[in-house]
């Protein structure tokens, strides 16, 4: 049985590849080689499986190729379109920076008009009670008046009446003396009341003008109050976003920067327009409440400036990893990043992001050139792999001051900053800082 099937298996074999024989001649002799039906078909296989496998390794490295071009283009695409972005937080934050220096501008200028105008209506305040006293004065003067009138008219009444009853010529012509006195002393006192009549009335008319005054510069100060508390909201309000964004509770930072900035006395002492006791006016208390928040906006600068709401690189970059866990890119398993990085060219600046104290600038392994800075509420920032470090352990840095330049300097793939900011020595997302600080700066 199986020497049929392998003659009819040789049989169509032979039917598709007949035996060859391929002549070798030389000078002396003339061999050949027989090339069977079977080691046709062996070479035949051989030579499809090699012309299939250079078809596949063609397509691939075509495929390959096509495809790598096409990830470049979409790689240059996303760093445009992340350059565009970042062009445009940064002209948003100009205009922000330039709207809240218009905004202390039109603050200092209208606190300004308010002492102005708060000595206005204290002078017209003041007149306005001199005429009060000397109004009071005139009237206690006209009933004084008044009152001696009558009693002069009662007295010569008693006279006429006591000459008409039978006294002598001789009486009547010595009593009409005291008569004369009396008519020019209600002469002259007729003419005194009607003087104080007038003045009174002029006194009056003066009083009303005041009022009058005093109205107007009150719907003033109101006004530059509504301006006032509308500026401070404006500027407070994104200020208070920032931190809250951030994760820091707003009450005990205020608390913090106002322990280290509690010099008594300055411009910020609350208003008082009385010194017998009184309780303050509505507009004291408008004052103070606006003197609160001007206190509680130089808080909120100074807090600023003492927490990385910045970026530490300012000159073009690519953001190329992210804060959380991804793959090494050194063992390609899977760890923490405790950061973010920014990649640029070699010896880029790099800036500090807050105001603090230089507590580490030296190599650190893994970390290359490190520098470490402390700020306050417990915050500290670490710039990795420099290439050149500019600080010093113990120096006081301030925001934006040149600390380094970019490098490769440690465990690293390539010229990059690592970036991380430590709250209480744990890493949190630095981007957190970076965003809530578009919305101000």
């Amino acid at each position: 049985m199986r020497t049929r099937l392998a003659i009819k298996v040789h049989s169509l074999l032979e039917s598709y590849f007949p035996e060859r024989r391929v002549f070798l001649k030389s000078d002396n002799d003339t061999r050949f080689i027989r090339l069977r039906a079977g080691t046709q078909l062996i070479a035949f296989a051989g030579c499809t499986a090699l012309v299939s496998w250079s078809i596949v390794a063609t397509a691939i490295i075509l495929m390959d190729s096509i495809g790598s071009g096409n990830f470049r283009e979409q790689a240059k695409r996303d760093q445009r379109t992340y350059q565009a972005r970042l062009n445009d937080l940064s002209s948003q934050r100009d205009g922000r920076a330039e709207e809240a220096l218009a905004a202390q501008e039109r603050f200092n200028a209208a606190l300004k008009q308010i002492s102005v105008m708060q000595s206005e209506l204290l002078e017209s305040e003041t007149r306005r009670r001199e005429l009060e006293t000397g109004i009071d004065v005139i009237q206690t003067t006209l009933r004084s008046t008044m009152k001696d009138r009558e009693t002069a008219r009662n007295k010569l009444a008693a006279i006429q009446e006591s000459g008409d009853n039978g006294a002598g010529a001789v009486q009547t012509s010595t009593s009409n003396v005291p008569i004369d006195f009396l008519s020019a002393a209600l002469a002259r006192t007729a003419e005194e009341r009607d003087q104080v009549v007038l003045d009174a009335q002029d006194a009056l008319l003066q009083a009303d003008e005041l009022t009058q005054k005093i109205a107007l510069m009150r719907d003033q100060n109101d006004a530059i109050f509504r301006q006032l508390e509308e500026a401070m909201t404006v500027s407070v309000a994104p200020l208070d976003k920032m931190f809250r964004n951030a994760g820091m509770p707003t009450d005990r930072i205020l608390a913090t920067v106002k322990r280290g900035y509690s010099g008594q006395g300055g411009p910020m002492t609350p208003l008082s327009f009385t010194t017998r006791g009184e309780d303050p006016t509505a507009d004291t208390l408008r004052a103070n409440r606006l003197l609160g928040q001007m206190d509680k906006l130089n808080l909120y600068r100074i807090a600023a400036q003492k927490a990385p709401f910045a970026n530490p690189v300012k000159n073009s970059f690519r953001f190329t990893s992210q804060f959380g866990y991804r793959r090494d890119p050194k063992t390609g398993g899977r760890r923490m990043h405790s950061g973010v990085d920014f990649a640029a060219g070699m010896g880029t600046p790099l800036y500090a992001t807050a105001d603090g104290v230089v507590v580490h600038s030296g190599w650190q392994s893994g970390y290359g050139r490190l520098v470490k800075i402390q700020h306050d509420f417990g915050i500290e920032t670490r710039y990795a792999h420099m290439s050149k470090l500019r600080v010093k352990v113990g120096q006081r840095v301030s925001r934006g001051q040149h600390i380094g330049d970019m490098g490769a300097s440690g465990r690293v793939t390539g010229v990059h900053l690592h970036y991380e900011v430590r709250v209480g020595g744990n890493a949190v997302n630095p981007m957190i800082y970076i965003k809530a600080a578009n919305d101000v700066f």
